[in-house]
């Protein structure tokens, strides 16, 4: 293991310039800032910053115009007996005075539907003892913020995903530009084969060996070219751009986080959003109990008509009014349905507490078993390097050897395979071994949104 340290340290230290870093960095930025998914979810957060604004604004009076026009026929009617209760005075008093100045009247009938009557008020409604608005606020405001931790999640996992579609096609040129070199060498001992052929010191059989085995290489490096080609448009695709630009391609160095894998505590999970998430989630719960439990405080609201009445639209001095008053709310019984909701909040909010200490544990297994990956993945990579120079090393004595007459043919087409597994291994561990770290970096939330 000292010496997988070691082989990284030195990676590591390579000169800035031979990073792919700053490309890297580059693609991640653009798709920070244009991916469609990522902007779908921030409309989103607007959204909720407008419900917030909207649940603080019921702390605020209500002002609003009420027009009312009637025309009515017909109906109850309230029927007054004047006539009945004052002829009779009227009477005795014409008696007395020897005149007729007191005529006789009949009784009245009103209607109670009113006709040809206007009303129209300004009326002003002012909450003053209201509690629903305030826990309908905090709710609010923490569903804000459960919005912008879920975009945060987003935003993580799209840089996980950008970093590990640059590797992979880094990967895929390498893997392709391997293949490159291994067809140059088939075709050179194809050449050779057909020469001795010509010559009459060679086989048939190791030239149709030779065109096969160029037809393989060949084929791999088709493939491996389509791979790129696919990789590209991923990431165009992820940093919303168009799907054939070329995507600019540099040497990555290890990061030298990779030097203490030999870490042997738990991952530190506490920054990721997940849990971010359920902290938002128990407060909006705590937000419902004491919502639910308000029950017994009493809703209390002001209000005041400024406006006029009358008849056939005429205005005077007597259509004007105001009207002000109090409106008080208080549940005496309604079957216990106040409390078995502050119940069920309550047992809400142990859910929430179990879910959250779950998650939490979930996150450390599989951020311990990435780091575990990443230190097999380290060991691999050293490993698969030895693996690279002992079968260069083996090529150049093989190649030489059958230059010379010494090695046969099958001995240098198994030294040629050789060597391109042993790069293309080299290739795929390296390769991994950054898209682990970039699953690591996931995993414990260290990039820096």
């Amino acid at each position: 293991m000292r010496l997988i340290f070691k082989l990284l340290a030195a990676v590591s230290l390579l000169p800035a310039s031979a990073s792919a870093q700053p490309a890297l960095d580059n693609y991640v930025t653009e798709a920070l800032k244009s991916n469609l998914v990522l902007r779908e979810r921030q409309v989103g957060l607007e959204r909720s910053l407008l419900a917030l604004k909207e649940a603080k604004s019921y702390f605020l009076p209500t002002v609003g115009l009420e027009g009312q026009y009637t025309l009515a026929a017909g109906g109850r009617t309230i029927d007054l007996p004047v006539g009945d209760l004052m002829n009779p005075v009227y009477q005795t008093l014409n008696q007395l005075t020897g005149t007729s100045k007191f005529p006789q009247i009949a009784n009245a009938s009103e209607p109670l539907l009113p006709n040809n009557f206007y009303d129209l008020r300004v009326r002003t409604t002012m909450p003053l003892l209201n509690p629903d608005i305030r826990y309908g606020a905090g709710m609010r405001s923490e569903q804000v913020k459960l919005q912008q931790f879920e975009i945060d999640a987003y935003r993580r996992e799209l840089v996980k995903d950008v970093k590990t579609a640059y590797y992979r096609l880094l990967q895929a040129a390498r893997a392709a530009d391997i293949y490159a070199n291994a067809v140059e060498l088939v075709q050179q001992n194809l050449r050779v084969q057909r020469s001795l052929l010509r010559n009459g010191k060679g086989l048939p059989a190791y030239v149709s060996r030779a065109e096969s085995e160029l037809q393989t290489v060949e084929t791999q490096w088709r493939n491996a070219r389509n791979e790129v080609q696919n990789a590209g448009a991923y990431i165009n695709f992820l940093c919303n751009k168009p799907l054939t630009d070329t995507v600019q391609r540099a040497e990555p160095v290890l990061p030298e986080s990779l030097l203490g894998l030999n870490d042997a505590t738990l991952p530190d999970v506490s920054r990721r959003e997940e849990l971010k998430s359920l902290s938002a989630a128990a407060s909006i719960n705590h937000w419902q109990q004491q919502q639910a439990r308000s029950y017994r405080t009493p809703r209390v609201n002001a209000f005041l008509d400024l406006g006029a009445q009358g008849f056939d639209f005429k205005v005077n001095r007597n259509t004007p009014f105001y009207l002000a008053g109090l409106q008080v709310q208080l549940p005496l019984f309604a079957g216990r349905r106040n409390e078995l909701r502050a119940q069920s909040a309550t047992l809400e909010g142990k859910a929430l507490q179990l879910r959250t200490e779950s998650v939490e544990k979930q996150l450390q297994l599989a951020a311990f078993v990435n780091r575990n990956g990443l230190q097999a993945a380290a060991a691999n990579y050293a490993a698969a390097l030895k693996r690279e120079e002992s079968a260069q090393q083996y090529f150049k004595l093989i190649d030489r050897g059958y230059t010379e007459g010494v090695n046969s043919f099958i001995e240098f087409l198994d030294a040629r395979n050789g060597l391109t597994n042993a790069r293309l291994e080299s290739n795929i561990q390296k390769y991994g071994l950054l898209i682990r770290a970039a699953e690591q970096e996931r995993q414990t939330a260290a990039y820096a949104l």
